[in-house]
């Protein structure tokens, strides 16, 4: 079955031929004899804004004029808890009330309120840049701005993007395109910059996983290899950074594909799809991949140049069919971008869970890219500051993704993501599991995120350590670092939920079946050993143990898992218990 067919009924019509207003105004009538009804750009627009949330970075002032000494104080105060909520970013709405309502100030009240909220800003040494300024029809002004303040104990503010989509969707020239600041030529240039093999270059398609930044200043500008020569002066120049994970589309590479999309821990993950290809079946699978991992998608409608404005909309009407009745269906609404003032609403909205927010550019006319980074720009962190404090309390958790040898002294380096607790240097940890289940103690030395020496490296953050004390050979991908109080154990069998795909054929899963499970950094094949059902279709859900074909692992209870056969994805899940090795549950 076609990929468009997927979404038609047996009488060859759309289910999905009401596509909202809101879709039609971005890339406007399909044909010049439609009318001219004017629709809203944004669902804001006339109804002004939710009431402002307690909680959360965002805050509505009418207007800012000329506070007494104990208003600025409070003021003040109220800002810097707005930047601890957002973790460094807090958007401020000017000529907004509490209750939503646009009310608007003059042009005189205006510049006395950013006056004022420079004031603001410059006492908690954060800087203010004004995203959009709209004027309403008595002529006042409704102003958004974003106060951004990089944490004490951070160089910048980072986050985490895996670019998902499948083969020749523009991937790679798309991250090419925003962090090189060079448009493609039409036939890849721009993706070169990204590639790391022979054979991705001869066939244009990325085979490995490939890291990129992008960087952002104060006055929200982007910081690329356009005015840089290095990652490090990307870094030494921006108070934001945004590192793109690019991953490979053909589904001959789809185990690497997640392998970095679930070791990586990606804030978010932006979904390219192809303009004249439209949803096809790998794209289905990644965007599943990633609601059952739990990271907030995005939609870049790539190659727009090369499609009618109807097969754009098509696009967007196939995409809003997959929220609703794919497999790991939503509940969210798409929301295509089309200007500035979208931007701000879908950020928070996106964050929180509500809207699917769809962008269309083209690497070749640089249609929308601009859109895109001031997308990127403003998009808060995904964890809230509880959450954070929460895990920097937790003890050690490391993730080991990927392992180098040092030329010069022969040392061992481990890259990976710090899960929970603090990392220091001069640190002592636990190394493992080794094939026996133990935990060899081993020193951090030197750390480094984006190629700069850090001292500490905090709950959330990638970073890669130097451990002397053991030779690389002994080291995998798949083990931890812990803290050398706890008492880890290892295990070979453990106990998860799981819903079987209904991409998976009609050939039932019964006890005895062997799949490849891939936990965090953790792939390796597995057999399941028992089941709460003789049988488990598709599209059905059962508790199943897993039992380790190889060696043991480290697994925590709760760890989402993706597991996969004979190159097709089988289902997903959660852990919900782990048996120790010593204590292991069932035997053959």
């Amino acid at each position: 079955m076609s990929n468009r067919d997927s979404i038609l009924n047996r009488n060859g019509k759309s289910e999905n031929n009401h596509v909202d207003k809101h879709m039609i105004s971005l890339f406007g009538p399909v044909d010049d004899d439609d009318d001219n009804e004017k629709v809203p750009r944004s669902p804001f627009i006339l109804t002004g804004l939710p009431p402002e949330p307690q909680e959360g970075n965002i805050e509505y002032k009418l207007k800012l004029i000329d506070p007494n000494p104990d208003r600025l104080e409070h003021l003040i105060t109220q800002m810097n808890w707005r930047l601890q909520e957002g973790q460094g970013e807090a958007l401020y709405e000017i000529g907004v009330e509490d209750c939503g309502t646009f009310s608007g100030v003059s042009s005189e009240e205006l510049e006395a309120s950013l006056a004022t909220l420079k004031t603001m800003a410059d006492r908690l040494d954060a800087s203010i840049t004004k995203l959009h300024e709209r004027k309403l029809e008595n002529e006042r002004h409704i102003v958004e701005v974003l106060v951004r303040k990089v944490p004490d104990d951070q160089h910048f503010i980072d986050l985490r993007v895996c670019v998902l989509g499948t083969v020749d969707s523009g991937k790679s020239s798309l991250v090419g395109v925003c962090t090189h600041g060079e448009l493609d030529n039409g036939r890849g240039r721009a993706r070169l910059n990204l590639f790391r093999h022979l054979h991705e270059i001869q066939t244009g398609r990325t085979s490995s996983i490939t890291h990129e930044i992008l960087g952002f200043n104060d006055l929200g500008e982007s910081i690329d290899y356009r005015c840089c020569r290095t990652a490090n002066e990307i870094c030494d120049r921006s108070t934001k950074i945004i590192t793109f994970t690019d991953l490979a589309g053909h589904s001959k590479y789809m185990k690497t594909t997640i392998f970095g999309l679930s070791s990586r821990a990606a804030d978010f993950a932006m979904l390219c799809v192809d303009a004249p290809s439209s949803v096809v079946d790998t794209t289905r699978e990644h965007f599943s991949y990633a609601i059952t991992l739990d990271v907030p998608v995005f939609v870049v409608i790539n190659k727009i140049d090369l499609c009618s404005k109807a097969s754009i909309q098509e696009t967007i009407g196939c995409l809003t069919y997959l929220l609703k009745h794919g497999h790991n269906s939503v509940p969210l609404e798409s929301y295509p971008i089309r200007n500035e003032e979208d931007l701000v609403k879908a950020a928070e909205m996106f964050v929180a869970k509500s809207v699917f927010p769809i962008f269309a550019v083209s690497c070749v006319t640089g249609e929308n890219i601009d859109l895109l980074k001031k997308f990127l720009n403003i998009l808060p962190p995904k964890l809230t500051p509880k959450e954070q404090e929460r895990l920097s309390l937790a003890p050690v958790e490391y993730r080991i993704d990927s392992i180098y040898t040092n030329n010069t002294s022969g040392t061992a380096v481990v890259g990976g993501i710090l899960r929970s607790g603090i990392i220091r240097e001069g640190e002592s940890f636990l190394a493992g599991p080794l094939l026996d289940g133990t935990f060899l103690p081993v020193r951090v030395t030197t750390i480094q995120r984006y190629r700069v020496p850090k001292r500490m490296v905090r709950a959330g953050q990638a970073a890669t350590l130097s451990l002397p004390q053991i030779e690389g050979s002994r080291l995998r991908k798949g083990m931890v670092l812990v803290s050398s109080t706890s008492e880890p154990k290892a295990c070979v069998e453990f106990v998860a939920e799981i819903d079987l795909s209904m991409h998976h054929t009609n050939t039932p899963i019964r006890k005895g079946f062997e799949t490849t499970v891939q936990i965090e950094n953790i792939r390796q094949t597995a057999l399941i050993v028992d089941m709460d059902k003789e049988e488990l279709y598709a599209d059905k859900q059962a508790i199943v143990t897993f039992r380790f074909r190889n060696r043991c692992e480290y697994v925590l209870e709760g760890s989402r898992l993706i597991f996969r056969s004979s190159n097709q994805t089988k289902g997903s899940g959660r852990v919900i218990q782990v048996f120790p090795q010593q204590q292991n549950s069932t035997t053959n």
